[in-house]
């Protein structure tokens, strides 16, 4: 199983993980759906078997390229810590499981797991045509918020879809600068990114406006819902970890964009979600809890 692990970097779950955590008890706490830790252990089995499928088929996928690239010639296929037919059998299998999860919700959630499915496993193919590839990554991961309110309740709703929102454009925001990394191999083996498409002074330009996009998408909320003090500092303290990410990376200087990518952002989905659950929390009395 170590394999596997190293293979879908459970790590990287911090960033949608969160978010589905807030579109979950968004569902409990402002409408009639009582708090269930059962069905919560689905949710975090969907986000997890989806999670696992999604990666590890990048990984299956992009095999070739990465062997190629001097950054990502170490991962786990092109190093042979897992064979080719090892990683899509762990999809397949984790496909399955997701498939299953979902029919134990609600009848919605089993009918949108095959969209669900394909729009998650569809990124890793859109690299090799479409610069827009980091805004489809960016849907997959907004799913998290709207598919676990979908969970709670069986229902859609415009607040959740606000946080989906905001996942789809600070997760396209921050991949565009996780991209930077790779313009040149990008340009010289015909894969499309926004860094290869528009270079990094204009790449960089373009994921400040995804996140100031983001920023409102999580203001937004406070026009539909009730919230307290605790929500207004996490609203400030994820556009501070916006702000600091675009001071760590420039133009002329890209060192820190693994710490930009991976600190900042984990740092920005988890203190936010903690104010969030907290705030609603407080907000009903822990009813139902």
């Amino acid at each position: 199983m170590k394999k596997y692990f190293s293979l879908v970097l459970f790590a990287h779950s911090i960033f949608a993980m969160p978010f589905a955590l807030i579109g979950f008890f968004l569902g409990v706490t402002t409408t009639e759906n009582p708090f269930n830790w059962y069905l919560l252990a689905l949710v975090i089995l969907c986000m997890v078997f989806a999670r696992n499928a999604a990666m590890a088929f990048n990984r299956y996928l992009d095999r070739n390229i990465d062997a190629k690239n001097p950054r990502t010639v170490m991962r786990d296929i092109p190093a042979g810590k897992v064979s080719a037919s090892e990683a899509l059998t762990f999809v397949i299998v984790n496909c399955i499981l997701f498939v299953i999860a979902t029919a134990f919700i609600n009848p919605l959630c089993l009918y949108l797991s095959p969209v669900a499915l394909f729009v998650v496993l569809f990124y890793s193919y859109t690299k090799r045509f479409t610069a827009l590839c980091h805004l489809v990554l960016g849907l997959g991961l907004s799913l998290a918020p709207i598919g676990a309110y979908i969970a709670v309740t069986g229902a859609f709703n415009i607040v959740p879809l606000f946080y989906s929102f905001a996942v789809l454009f600070w997760v396209s925001g921050f991949d565009i600068i996780y991209a930077l990394q790779d313009e040149s191999f990008d340009r010289k083996e015909n894969l499309h990114s926004i860094p290869a498409t528009l270079g990094i002074k204009n790449a960089l330009r373009l994921s400040v406006v995804l996140h100031i996009f983001s920023a409102l998408c999580v203001i937004l909320p406070l026009f539909f819902t009730e919230f307290s003090w605790v929500y207004y500092i996490g609203i400030l303290f994820f556009c501070a970890m916006l702000t600091y990410q675009h001071l760590l990376v420039k133009p002329t200087d890209i060192s820190k964009v693994d710490r930009a990518f991976a600190t900042t952002n984990g740092f920005a989905s988890v203190i936010f979600a903690l104010c969030f659950l907290i705030d609603a929390f407080l907000r009903s009395g822990f009813k139902g809890f």
